[in-house]
């Protein structure tokens, strides 16, 4: 169409408004749809069955496995304290000094009434000697040599107490020098030098030997039950099972070196391994639970007696079962549930059965096929149920603690 046919010559029309119809048609036809979003981007594994070690875990307290209480064995003026508390001592070391001069005084009189003793006894055997012959031509009277015989018997008496008595002195002066009686850990000493001290003043120091360090913790009656039909089990299915049969339950599973791990209060892993040392004779009455002991070798004195931990001891392994990730795992109403990703690209819905918790994650007893793939990062992403684009999971790392 010519539109210039429309404009009368002189009509005063602007030339814009003009280009503005010719063009204005174009201007109002409608846009097309926008393009469709990229697909979301998600981390996944592909679930294989595979064989799962179970451990427990159990709150512990570390004590010495031998804790010597000293005590004063006399009564004196405590003179010294010899030790450096807190350190390491060995067993026959130096560590109170009790004023001796008192106990040395008693040695020397006990000394001289052993002397007096001897004498006397050597004095009656002369008289016995002397009227033996003597009574036997009744140059003197039967009685006299009864008496002298009576009174030799009891001189001897009267040495073998005054022996006893000096042993006795002697000891006492023993005790004024206060030795360890074992190898370790001295701790904080709880008497002063000039302290009148005696075995009713109390302790003066304990001593603990911490290499190995002992580990107390309970379990339940149940727990305990199981792991003794597990320990049986291990033991039947061993070579050297027949030699182990009949032996102590407790003795059995030292044989089988079931280890234990050690967490500290840090939440570090102790590296050297532990041992199961034995369990108490009884279950508490009042908590239904049985005392359990274990040792660690502790080289470096580093752990000491009272620090709480965790321990840790694999119960037993399960077979064939597919684990996955905390962060992969929905739960809704007390239910659980994972998203797996479909052949269309698209997440489905699936829900699951968990077991027991485990390092890799949780284990699933029902509800994934092996070789099935599980969405792990971006699940919020997935659950709008448009395309995914999956790459494979990688476990973030915990940053590296900064250097002092």
């Amino acid at each position: 169409m010519n539109i210039s046919c429309f404009i009368r010559p002189g009509s005063g029309i602007p030339f814009a408004c003009i280009l503005g119809a010719a063009f204005f048609p174009a201007a109002c036809r409608k846009a097309g749809p926008p393009p469709p979003p990229p697909p979301a981007e998600v981390q996944v594994i592909k679930v294989q069955p595979a064989d799962v070690p179970i451990y427990r875990e159990w709150v512990g307290t570390l004590d010495g496995t031998t804790n010597a209480v000293i005590r004063p064995q006399v009564t004196g003026y405590l003179q010294k304290v010899v030790y450096d508390e807190g350190s390491f001592v060995k067993k026959g070391q130096l560590l109170f000094e009790i004023d001796d001069r008192p106990f040395v005084a008693a040695v020397d009189q006990a000394k001289a009434a052993l002397v007096e003793a001897e004498a006397r006894f050597k004095k009656t055997e002369i008289d016995v000697n002397r009227l033996r012959p003597l009574a036997a031509t009744q140059a003197v009277s039967q009685q006299e040599l009864d008496d002298a015989i009576q009174s030799n018997a009891a001189a001897r008496g009267g040495v073998d107490g005054a022996k006893a008595t000096l042993e006795k002195a002697r000891l006492d002066l023993g005790f004024t020098r206060i030795t360890a009686p074992i190898d370790g850990i001295a701790g904080i000493a709880k008497g002063q030098i000039g302290d009148l001290v005696s075995q009713a003043s109390g302790e003066l120091a304990t001593l603990s030997a911490v290499d190995p360090i002992r580990v107390y913790f309970s379990a339940s009656e149940q727990e305990y039950l199981n792991a003794i039909a597990l320990v049986q089990t291990r033991a039947s299915a061993d070579a050297a099972a027949g030699s182990l049969s009949g032996a102590d339950t407790d003795d059995l599973v030292r044989k089988l070196h079931i280890e234990l791990e050690l967490i500290l209060g840090d939440g570090a892993t102790y590296p050297q391994k532990g041992v199961f040392r034995f369990a108490d004779r009884e279950v508490s009455v009042g908590t239904g639970a049985i005392r359990i002991a274990g040792e660690f070798p502790n080289p470096g004195h580093i752990l000491r007696p009272g620090m709480f931990c965790r321990v840790r001891a694999r119960t037993h392994v399960e077979k064939g079962v597919v684990v996955v990730p905390q962060r992969a795992i929905l739960e809704l109403q007390g239910s659980y549930q994972v998203l797996v990703l479909g052949d269309d690209n698209k997440a489905v819905v699936r829900p699951v059965k968990t077991g027991e918790r485990v390092a890799g994650g949780w284990i699933i007893r029902d509800g994934l096929k092996p070789g099935e793939t599980v969405i792990v990062e971006g699940v919020q992403r997935a659950r709008a149920g448009g395309p995914l684009h999956a790459t494979p999971y990688e476990e973030k790392k915990a940053p590296a603690p900064p250097k002092a």
